[in-house]
């Protein structure tokens, strides 16, 4: 892929955003070091999202220390996730937690919505995606052990029904986006040959989750999660992806990003008395990239254009601005929307390459 030196100067500037996240044993912090809102800890979740960047522009090297290194939290854990197979966890923090010490890969024990089925999924669909790139990061026999392992485990709760705190980690119900992630990576990981997934659990998820859409849950109609099941997981049908990006586009998109849902109420606090849902960054570029992969390069140029525009003067990408104002949260850069932003800008060189 060839880019303009403007291009490649704005990718650089972002890359080192998020190298300034990165921490001795490879894993990226959410948010800045020392952050007084929790930000500076290591997610699942978002070390997937975070290293995809990485991915994009070829720096394999960074891409293996931090998918290394979250084999290795399984493995330190291994034997709550043995107990929790065997016995199917009761108590939220009986369940495989969702954000560690990056340093240590110690657990967090207070109370975060530690029930997170997708961080799981999201887990094994990136191992096994890189397994089918030719990355070989899963290579010993415990390594192997510890991936058949999180099948067993996602078996034995039962995911297809189980009651999840989600990507936004708050109240127990059933997710779409949930769901998606666990089959996606079921699916991914069913396809090396020394993982054992049964085809009744990828089935029974398959069908929770048909049920559940086009809603995110029962009491959600649309959420800002429901892109993960077209990017990157790709485990709904282009009707259902049309649908998705409609009901989100129309309901969720906002000036300077995209509410993650309806009377969300996470920095929902306007100084002007008119508060409203904040704004996340993320949704932009998100959006920039369904559409580059759909070849729909107008509307991906539109929101890499939006994606623009909610720099800081710093060129750094918060996590979200408070509604209708140009005031972000303390939470800059945010790794995984700073990701997403150089997803979005290769992708969109690809689309351009492939059309031409």
């Amino acid at each position: 892929m060839i880019v303009s030196p403007k291009k490649e100067e704005t990718i650089n500037t972002h890359i080192n955003n998020i190298r300034a996240l990165q921490t001795s044993k490879g894993l990226f912090l959410a948010s800045i070091r020392d952050s007084e809102t929790g930000y500076d800890k290591a997610w699942l979740r978002d070390n997937f999202y975070t290293a995809l960047a990485f991915e994009y522009i070829g720096d394999m090297e960074t891409v293996r220390a931090v998918w290394k290194s979250i084999i290795d939290i399984f493995l330190k854990h291994e034997e709550k996730i043995s107990w929790a197979t065997g016995s199917r966890p009761l108590e939220s923090w009986q369940y495989i937690h969702a954000r560690y010490d990056p340093e240590t890969f110690d657990e967090y024990w207070e109370e975060w919505g530690n029930k997170q089925n997708d961080a799981v999924g999201s887990i094994l669909f990136k191992l096994g995606d890189l397994e089918e790139k030719g990355q070989n990061i899963i290579e010993t026999e415990d390594e192997k052990r510890i991936v058949q392992k999180l099948v067993n485990y996602l078996a034995a709760i039962e995911y297809w029904h189980d009651p999840d705190n989600g990507m936004w980690e708050e109240y127990e119900e059933l997710h779409a986006s949930s769901l998606g992630a666990c089959v996606a990576g079921l699916k991914k990981v069913a396809q090396l040959p020394y993982i054992v997934v049964q085809d009744e659990i990828i089935k029974k998820g398959e069908e929770a989750l048909v049920k559940l859409l086009p809603r995110e849950s029962e009491t959600k109609f649309v959420d800002l999660a429901l892109l993960s099941l077209v990017y990157p997981y790709r485990i709904v049908s282009d009707e259902m992806a049309s649908e998705i990006l409609t009901n989100v586009e129309y309901h969720l998109e906002r000036r300077r990003g995209v509410i993650r849902y309806k009377n969300d109420h996470y920095y929902n606090k306007n100084s002007d008395g008119h508060s409203e849902e904040a704004e996340w960054t993320m949704g932009f570029p998100w959006l920039a990239i369904i559409y580059a992969r759909m070849g729909d390069i107008t509307r991906a140029e539109n929101y890499l254009n939006k994606s623009g525009l909610i720099l800081t003067p710093e060129e750094k990408i918060p996590e979200l601005y408070y509604s209708n104002t140009a005031t972000a949260n303390e939470n800059i850069p945010l790794g995984w929307a700073e990701s997403l932003y150089v997803a979005a800008l290769v992708e969109i060189e690809n689309a351009r390459t492939t059309q031409h």
